[in-house]
């Protein structure tokens, strides 16, 4: 087997990323469904069923696992329940910075860590490695065979091209209205498209799960 490419690599980890990130929108549309009787929108991002917590996590866990010798479920697990509890507190840590905002908060919960993070979900996160292992990992690993094909390999780029145009412009319609919370005024077209197109009212649409944290 040949040795794989840069190129290879980087499309493998992001399509780790953008499966991980979808997956994560299906499980939080299931729990806000259980939780409110009907569905509500969790995105992470402007356009697209996507939160990118489950993203990183999905491929830190690749990133790491790809390169243990010994794979036994219960390292695995461990390992994947430290790294999912790091990268959920590190995302709701830069989101309160970021942004002025936090999308779950488990103070309320046993062994937490400021509210981003739990016992409880650190657990999650374990049996989330479990789960990667037997039914993902095993797809990707038919990827290269999957990247010969040059539909895949354009498809791989729009994706790429349209989630890093869809980060950017999430980030900065969220900083933004950080400000207008600050009560900056706008300040050249820039400020102002992104009042005109991404008021409150639309962002606390799409992202109903996050909370403002007063200062």
């Amino acid at each position: 087997m040949k040795e794989e490419t840069m190129l290879q690599k980087f499309a493998k980890v992001f399509w780790i990323f953008l499966i991980g990130s979808i997956l994560g929108y299906l499980i939080e549309m299931i729990v806000g469904l259980v939780q409110n009787g009907h569905f509500v929108s969790r995105q992470g991002l402007l356009y697209g069923p996507f939160i990118q917590v489950y993203g990183v996590g999905l491929a830190t866990y690749y990133l790491v696992i790809s390169n243990m010798k010994d794979k036994n479920y219960f390292k695995i697990f461990l390992i994947c329940m430290i790294l999912g509890g790091i990268v959920e507190y590190f995302f709701s840590y830069f989101q309160e910075k970021l942004f002025g905002t936090i999308s779950w908060d488990y103070s309320n919960l046993l062994l937490n860590i400021g509210g981003r993070t739990s016992l409880l979900h650190c657990f999650y996160w374990g049996m989330g490695g479990i789960l990667f292992v037997k039914f993902i990992a095993p797809i990707i690993d038919k990827f290269n065979v999957w990247y010969k094909s040059s539909y895949f390999k354009y498809l791989t780029i729009f994706l790429v091209i349209f989630l890093t145009f869809d980060i950017i412009i999430s980030g900065m319609a969220g900083m933004r209205q950080l400000e207008r919370k600050k009560n900056i005024a706008a300040e050249g077209y820039i400020d102002i498209f992104f009042d005109k197109h991404y008021p409150d009212t639309k962002l606390q649409e799409i992202y109903s799960n996050a909370k403002s944290v007063e200062k």
